[in-house]
Parts: C-alpha cells; sequence; structure tokens
C-alpha cells in the first residue's frame, strides 16, 4: 500500500496537494481548487484542515 507523503518534487506552499495529488493519481491542480473552493465556502477552514495537513502528513524522503 502507497504511504501519503508531502511532495518535495510537486510542491507550491509546503507540498500538500502534490502529495494528495501523488497518492491519488490525479492532477494536485484539482486539489489545489478543492482547497480553494473548501476556504471559500466554508468560511476559511479549508486553509485551516491545509495547515493540520502540513503539520500531520510527513515530508517525502530524499531519494
Amino acid at each position: 500500500m502507497k504511504k501519503l507523503y508531502r511532495s518535495r518534487r510537486d510542491s507550491m506552499i509546503a507540498g500538500v496537494a502534490g502529495g494528495i495529488g501523488e497518492h491519488l493519481q490525479v492532477d494536485p491542480t484539482l486539489i489545489r481548487l478543492v482547497f480553494a473552493g473548501f476556504t471559500l465556502v466554508s468560511c476559511g477552514a479549508g486553509i485551516l484542515f491545509y495547515i493540520l495537513a502540513v503539520i500531520i502528513i510527513p515530508l517525502e524522503d530524499i531519494d
């Protein structure tokens, strides 16, 4: 089973969207749009979720 990591290669801020995109095998841009939409719809809860994801999801190992 593939583990979830924050991406070092596809990182704009902290690599959360890149890591989730790699894990789910979807374009990280879609994940970023989901974060942005969730932030707009839920009065900023997307930002809180992103910060929690940065804290919880480990950074990808250097190969």
